[in-house]
């Protein structure tokens, strides 16, 4: 072999060692789930609900007061009448339409409470079309969940639930409901966020799914591809394309197992009022996360107060389960065994402790006048005044001492951070001030740059922190 081959068949050689030793990248490509399948398995779990309720004449209207919606003023129509368009043939009955999913062979169904709250009747067809009368067994208006009964002596389809805590965004799902009384419909998408809050209540931690969810999809089941409900579809945004949300189905079981033995929920209470922390309140406080539940005020006689906890006080983790938001907080307190002592790690005067708290039964159920005595901060951008009792009557607060926002001054720090004129101050970095000539040596302090933090109490009773960036 001649030179020239030689180096030639080394480099060939060496090439392919080189070609084996580098992998390739590949990516794998989406596999879509196998929906007929599913459907044939899963539609014959999924029920279509039909209520009635009896309206005096003096009530009826072209849309008359069924329910108490928990999401007026935010959804548009979602729970609203299927037949509310239609003529009445019954001027004195009103009929709405909803969905739900069997959850034990023995009848035991599992739909929204707004699907049935009020309702004198609650009738339930199966997927092969019987029909059966419906028992409310119980509610919970709170979560939006109810629970309803069938009798059939022959066992029936079971929905089984799944583990919402590990579900992925970007993960196939599949509803099956009643949308505008078009029974049995399929649809299919993803998992868009998880986490949402809506404004329906203290537990919102809804899933967010493009699937095609309408009216009377309410009280139906969100499956993942193992066929395991993974959701309550509930709510949508008017308007909105493919933004639906459902309740995470580990939330409903334990609030289940409550309304088939008791027919109701009993919450764990904690006695706190708490704020989600930002990042400039939790530099105030010289902690260097903002993950944590910032408690703002607490009940007297209550859990809290017995285990020592105090405003300012930053809850950072509930019986062994970090707080990433504060609205995870009353999730977790809702759900604690009663009587059950758990611990919390909190950070208090810089730094962390551990405090134990044994959880009790959640019981059932402001322009100013006047500039003498005025004081102006101008590096946060308020007014501030003493209160007199003049000027505590006329604002109609029953404290005649302290201080109180009298001006905010607009584009200031304190307009940003919501400061309101009539809010009482109750702490200002840390200080109680009662009069003004406290409040000014707490201000004197201040420089450029730091942040200043304040304990407010709003007209409505409402009490909550502030953090103030100095100019």
């Amino acid at each position: 072999m001649s030179a020239s081959l030689a180096s030639t068949a080394r480099c060939l050689v060496v090439g392919m060692i080189v070609a084996l030793a580098v992998p390739v990248m590949t990516i794998a490509k989406p596999i879509t789930p196998d929906f007929v399948e599913l459907a044939k398995k899963l539609k014959p779990t999924v029920v279509n609900i039909r209520t009635t309720k009896n309206i005096k004449p003096r009530q009826h209207a072209h849309r008359p007061q069924l329910r108490q919606n928990p999401f007026n003023n935010f959804f548009d129509d979602f729970f609203g009448h299927y037949f509310d368009e239609m003529p009445q043939q019954r001027p004195h009955r009103e009929q709405s339409l909803g969905t739900g999913f069997i959850i034990s062979d023995e009848g035991y169904i599992l739909t929204n409470n707004h699907v049935v709250n009020g309702a004198d009747e609650v009738m339930v067809k199966l997927a092969d079309g019987r029909e059966f009368k419906g028992e409310i067994k119980g509610s919970d208006e709170k979560l939006d969940l109810a629970l309803v009964k069938i009798s059939e002596k022959e066992k029936l389809p079971v929905a089984e639930l799944g583990d919402s805590d590990r579900l992925e965004v970007g993960e196939w799902v599949m509803a099956i409901g009643n949308p505008f009384g078009l029974a049995q419909t399929v649809t299919a998408g993803i998992v868009s966020a998880k986490g949402r809050v809506i404004g329906s209540g203290p537990y919102d931690d809804y899933i967010q799914t493009d699937a095609s969810i309408n009216p009377g999809n309410s009280g139906g089941p969100l499956f993942n591809v193992d066929g395991k409900v993974i959701g309550i579809n509930t709510a949508i945004i008017s308007g909105g394309q493919g933004i639906g949300f459902a309740i995470p189905i580990n939330m409903a079981k334990d609030v289940v197992v409550q309304l088939r033995d008791k027919g109701k929920v009993t919450r764990g209470y904690l006695g706190i009022h708490f704020q989600p922390l930002t990042a400039d309140l939790a530099k105030s406080f010289g902690l260097d996360t903002d993950k944590g539940a910032l408690v703002a005020s607490v009940e007297k006689d209550t859990p809290a107060e017995k285990a020592g906890l105090k405003a300012g006080d930053i809850i950072l983790e509930y019986d062994g389960r970090p707080i990433n938001e504060g609205n995870e907080l009353p999730r977790y307190v809702a759900v604690t065994p009663v009587d059950k002592t758990v611990k919390l790690a909190i950070f208090r005067d810089g730094k962390r402790q551990e405090v134990a708290v044994t959880i009790a039964r959640m019981k059932e159920g402001a322009t100013l006048a006047g500039a003498d005595s005025v004081i102006e901060s101008q590096s946060i951008g308020i007014e501030v005044q003493e209160l007199t009792r003049e000027l505590a009557s006329r604002m109609g607060i029953k404290d005649a001492k302290g201080l109180v926002v009298s001006e905010v001054k607009p584009g200031s720090p304190a307009e940003d951070a919501g400061i309101s004129a009539g809010d009482m101050i109750i702490e200002f970095n840390g200080q109680r001030p009662d009069t003004l000539e406290q409040y000014n040596a707490v201000a004197a302090r201040l420089k450029k740059g730091d942040v200043a933090r304040l304990l407010l109490k709003r007209s409505d009773g409402a009490i909550y922190y502030v953090a103030v960036k100095i100019d």
